[in-house]
């Protein structure tokens, strides 16, 4: 049997990734085994035979559908207001994009790009969760708090991404149009879409499934939803009600993920 050669390459480069992780993991106070541990099997039990059967009655069954609506509408709210932030940025972000870079002379441009870059380092830092924790002291407990935070921490994530996409699509469709005397958009929508609109596309719907997952965490700060009916039932170890609210998040997500497909097949 003939040997790799680039077996020993590989150890080595596993055992350097060993001698690194070390100290983070123990920096991170990782200690699986405590799992395994006899209170925490015995603890672990209880809480899993709680989930079983979920809540199914017609009542609960009921304020469950409206609040799966009313989150569903949180992160849709959210992301269509992060999409009006990300478009206009992603524009004046992409060098790819400008005419003055097309002629060798950036200017102003140069700095305008990088003072929007750095606004969008800005938005995407701040976790959606410390943003709806400023909102509820803005506007009160409610939907509106997680509307704004994922509208401002999407905006800057969608941003950045939307322009690195138009950035590394063919540049040749895109400076034709510029030197024939186009502007941005038409550039953007006759040269680059074309090209990225399925990547643009599933990742944009990637993102509206992260927002309703962010939805519901913003729920536990009192911007409403599944995730504040999730709080409710954990404080209250309503082990069934938790179950439920679960299998609503996993339906939520197939769906968001069955859509995406859908979209890219009709792109194709």
């Amino acid at each position: 049997m003939t040997r790799d050669p680039a077996l020993g390459g590989r150890w080595a480069l596993l055992l350097v990734a060993l001698v690194l992780a070390w100290p983070l993991l123990v920096l991170a106070e990782f200690k699986p085994w405590t799992l395994l541990d006899e209170r925490s099997l015995r603890a672990t039990g209880r809480f899993l035979a709680d989930f079983f059967p979920p809540r199914a009655d017609a009542e609960f069954l009921a304020l469950l559908a409206r609040e799966t609506w009313r989150t569903v509408a949180i992160a849709t709210a959210g992301l269509t207001l992060a999409l009006a932030i990300a478009v206009p940025a992603a524009l004046l972000a992409t060098a790819r994009l400008s005419v003055s870079t097309l002629e060798g002379r950036p200017g102003p441009a140069r700095w305008l790009r990088r003072a929007v870059r750095a606004v969008l380092v800005v938005l995407r830092s701040i976790p959606e969760l410390v943003w709806a924790l400023v909102f509820v002291r803005v506007v009160g407990l409610g939907p509106t708090a997680g509307v704004l935070a994922i509208a401002i921490a999407y905006g800057g994530m969608l941003g950045k991404v939307y322009a690195e996409i138009l950035e590394s699509a063919d540049p040749a469709p895109t400076q034709a149009l510029l030197r024939g005397g186009g502007g941005r958009l038409q550039a953007l929508l006759f040269g680059s879409l074309p090209s990225c609109a399925p990547e643009l596309l599933s990742y944009t719907v990637y993102r509206w499934e992260c927002a309703v997952r962010s939805s519901v965490v913003l729920g536990f700060v009192g911007a409403g939803g599944l995730g504040q009916q999730l709080d409710n039932a954990a404080k209250m170890f309503a082990g069934a009600e938790v179950s439920a609210i679960l299998l609503v998040f996993i339906a939520l997500v197939m769906a968001s993920d069955a859509f995406s497909r859908w979209l890219r097949g009709r792109l194709a």
